[in-house]
């Protein structure tokens, strides 16, 4: 392949990826059948977080948010419950944490607490995780944190990434080339 053809492929790939850096990211709305939590540390407590009372089910949850995030970028990631208490607060009771990245733009967590599947309380003892908010009771609470990133660090991301890749393929060439 000459260097002009490279030069090209290199170019038309970066005004491409520019566009998708520059899009907007999904403004999300709020979890639809749920009551909006006004509670401490479920607003403006902890940066970009929101949290909801429902009755919505994992799947019906996860399918919602998906729909806002969909799009041929979008990496899904199914972390560890007790990874919650790194990412959201160390107080908050996690039944299930997912995760949505649009590599470069932006991260969505989604944190499930249902109290009738607690995996860290004893089946006798879930009764006392009841979810009651606005004497209404809920099966399950959502949490929502997102990770928003500038456009100037997008940038700095892509670039610096594309830059190392190559490189680390130049050298592996000239390494080949010795063999």
């Amino acid at each position: 392949m000459t260097k002009k053809i490279l030069i090209s492929i290199i170019i038309i790939f970066n005004i491409f990826t520019g566009f998708y850096l520059i899009s907007p990211t999904p403004n999300l709305p709020d979890l639809p059948n749920s009551a909006k939590s006004n509670l401490p540390g479920d607003t403006t407590q902890i940066s970009n977080v929101s949290a909801y009372y429902t009755n919505m089910t994992r799947t019906e949850v996860m399918n919602f948010y998906k729909a806002y995030y969909s799009g041929p970028f979008r990496i899904n990631l199914n972390h560890p419950p007790e990874k919650s208490k790194e990412i959201i607060v160390n107080t908050i009771q996690s039944y299930y944490l997912e995760e949505f990245v649009l590599p470069f733009k932006e991260s969505i967590y989604i944190n499930g607490f249902e109290w009738e599947n607690d995996v860290f309380t004893k089946p006798e003892s879930r009764s006392k995780n009841k979810l009651i908010y606005q004497d209404k009771e809920y099966k399950a609470k959502i949490t929502i944190r997102r990770f928003p990133t500038t456009l100037p660090k997008r940038f700095i991301a892509f670039f610096a990434t594309e830059i190392s890749f190559i490189t680390t393929l130049f050298v592996f060439k000239s390494f080949i080339k010795k063999q």
